[in-house]
């Protein structure tokens, strides 16, 4: 990592709640986080929606005939409900509102701020990018639980190789080319698209690995995924 001490974190909804709310992890992950904000450090925390963003979205398909809008509202609101959870957990050292829109993020002197996903056609990826373009940082760090983005499915294809480091345009190719609601590809494809656009670089590993997050932002070497132009 750089000297940019304004990290943006994607931090996926998959982690906060896997199959039920991981209070364990989300306590693990804020005290870390914040052990970084007295050394200069301040940080944009996006939330994704994860399995309760699927739950709602498959029960709304078992229900009626919904448009791909009304299924990308549902999401932002799961996205929105964990954030709200992730913003509680840090306490004061929080900015007192989830934010809504990542092109206007407040002025404050609070060093994190927590939000999540932004409007439809895409997932919150987008948003923690145009995130990192309002605060000035250059760097998105992406949480999942995986260790790393792959060449292929690992869930599909055994000869699923790791990829360690990748440019933007080859890593787009292995990525769907639409955004459908629901997607769950290691980064959204409208955001990777944007990210490209503005140099922003990205890096995906297992958030649940909290000893490599700290690597990760002690400059250390990591275990997972980076994409630069």
């Amino acid at each position: 990592m750089d000297n940019n001490k304004h990290i943006v974190i994607s931090l996926g909804g998959s982690i906060i709640a896997p199959d039920s709310i991981d209070s364990v992890y989300i306590k693990e992950f804020t005290n870390l986080i914040k052990s970084y904000i007295s050394n200069g450090y301040s940080f944009a925390i996006i939330t994704g929606g994860g399995y309760v963003a699927r739950q709602y979205i498959e029960s709304a398909k078992s229900i009626t005939s919904p448009t791909n809008n009304d299924l990308d509202f549902i999401g932002i609101a799961s996205t929105r409900l964990n954030a709200e959870l992730v913003r509680t957990a840090f306490g004061s050292d929080a900015y007192e509102q989830i934010i809504m829109n990542p092109d206007s993020v407040p002025l404050t002197d609070k060093k994190i701020i927590v939000g999540g996903g932004w409007k439809p056609g895409n997932s919150s990826d987008l948003a923690a990018v145009h995130v990192a373009k309002s605060v000035g940082s250059s760097i998105v760090l992406n949480l999942s639980n995986i260790d790393f983005a792959y060449d292929k499915d690992p869930k599909k294809d055994s000869g699923a190789m790791p990829i360690h480091a990748m440019n933007w345009a080859d890593f787009r190719k292995i990525l769907p080319t639409e955004w459908q609601p629901g997607l769950n590809t290691p980064f959204d494809p409208i955001a990777a698209a944007k990210a490209e656009e503005m140099g922003i670089e990205v890096a995906i590993m297992n958030g649940r690995n909290i000893e490599n997050l700290k690597n990760y932002l002690d400059g250390k070497d990591f275990i997972g995924t980076k994409i630069t132009k």
